[in-house]
C-alpha cells in the first residue's frame, strides 16, 4: 500500500505551540502531587569534602551533667558538723586532719574544697565514711585548728555550685584571724556570745553586718570598740547544727570579716575616690 503525497499532506500536523502546551500541563500535574514517601537516610558511602563536616549516622545522646563547683566560695551555712579521728604531722613535713563525715562525702573528689571551722582546705584522700585534708604551717598559726583534739567537732560546708542558694553571704574560707570567746549567757532559748578580737580586724565589722565564725554565717549584733569585741546571737536551731555553743569561754574561734569592707577599704587607701571626683 502506498500513500500518495495528497494523502500526506492532508494528515493532521502538531504544532509546537500545541506540544509545548501539552508539556506545560504535564509538568503542573506532577507538581500537583503530593509525595508520600520519606527521603531515603544519608548513604553510609561518604566523599570527604573541605566545606562540610560528614554527617553522623548513629548520633549518641550525652547525659546533662550537673555544672561544677566553684571551689574556693563557701555561703557560711554549715551542712553538718563532722568529728576529728586524727591529726598530727606527717612523715614528709606536713600536717594532716582526718574527719569523719557524711554529707559532704556524697559528691567529694580529690582536691575538692571543703571549710573546715571556716578554713579552705583540699581534699587529700576519702573514703565513704572519712576525709584528709593538709594544712600547711600558716593555715596551723593562722586559724585556731591546732587546738582541735581526736573527738572534736567541727563545722564542713563544700564549696558552692552555681545553683545553690546564697543562703548566707560570701565566704572564702580565708581566715583572717581568731577570736576568743569571753562571754556566753542565755536569753531564753537563744545563746549570746561575745567574742574579744584584735583591734586591727574589729575595724571590719560593723553592727548588723556578716561575719563567719567558726565558718558560720552570723549577723553581728554590736560592737564595742573600747571592749575590743563584738557580740552575736545564735537562735535554738542554729545551736544544734554548728560547733560555736560547744566551746567554752577562753576558746578560739575563726573570724572572716566581711570581704566587702576590705574591699571598699583599699579602694578608699589607693586614691580611687579622689580620682573619681577630679575626672
Amino acid at each position: 500500500m502506498s500513500l500518495s503525497h495528497s494523502s500526506l499532506a492532508s494528515a493532521p500536523k502538531f504544532s509546537s505551540s500545541i506540544t509545548s502546551l501539552s508539556a506545560t500541563k504535564r509538568i503542573t500535574n506532577l507538581l500537583s502531587i503530593k509525595p508520600r514517601f520519606k527521603l531515603n537516610p544519608p548513604s553510609k558511602s561518604y566523599s570527604p569534602s573541605l566545606f562540610t563536616a560528614k554527617p553522623n549516622l548513629n548520633p549518641v545522646l550525652k547525659p546533662h551533667l550537673p555544672s561544677p563547683a566553684i571551689r574556693c566560695l563557701f555561703t557560711g551555712i554549715v551542712e553538718e558538723m563532722g568529728e576529728i579521728k586524727h591529726l598530727g604531722a606527717t612523715e614528709d613535713g606536713g600536717f594532716d586532719l582526718n574527719i569523719r563525715a557524711k554529707t559532704v562525702l556524697e559528691d567529694v573528689n580529690l582536691g575538692d574544697s571543703i571549710a573546715v571551722n571556716g578554713t579552705c582546705l583540699t581534699v587529700t584522700s576519702f573514703t565513704n565514711k572519712e576525709f584528709t585534708v593538709g594544712l600547711s604551717p600558716e593555715t596551723l598559726r593562722k586559724t585556731s585548728l591546732i587546738e582541735l583534739e581526736p573527738g572534736s567537732l567541727v563545722n564542713l560546708e563544700r564549696a558552692v555550685q552555681p545553683t545553690s542558694r546564697m543562703g548566707g553571704h560570701f565566704v572564702q574560707g580565708h581566715v583572717d584571724g581568731t577570736g576568743e570567746i569571753v562571754e556566753k549567757e542565755a536569753e531564753g532559748d537563744s545563746l549570746w556570745v561575745k567574742v574579744k578580737v584584735d583591734k586591727g580586724l574589729l575595724r571590719y565589722v560593723v553592727p548588723k553586718g556578716f561575719i563567719a565564725v567558726d565558718g558560720t554565717s552570723l549577723t553581728v549584733v554590736d560592737v564595742f570598740d573600747e571592749e575590743g569585741c563584738f557580740n552575736f546571737m545564735l537562735v535554738a536551731y542554729t545551736q544544734q547544727k554548728v560547733v560555736v555553743p560547744l566551746k567554752k569561754v577562753g576558746q578560739k574561734v575563726n573570724l572572716e570579716v566581711d570581704i566587702l569592707g576590705k574591699y571598699v577599704e583599699r579602694l578608699l587607701s589607693s586614691g580611687f575616690v579622689e580620682s573619681i571626683k577630679a575626672s
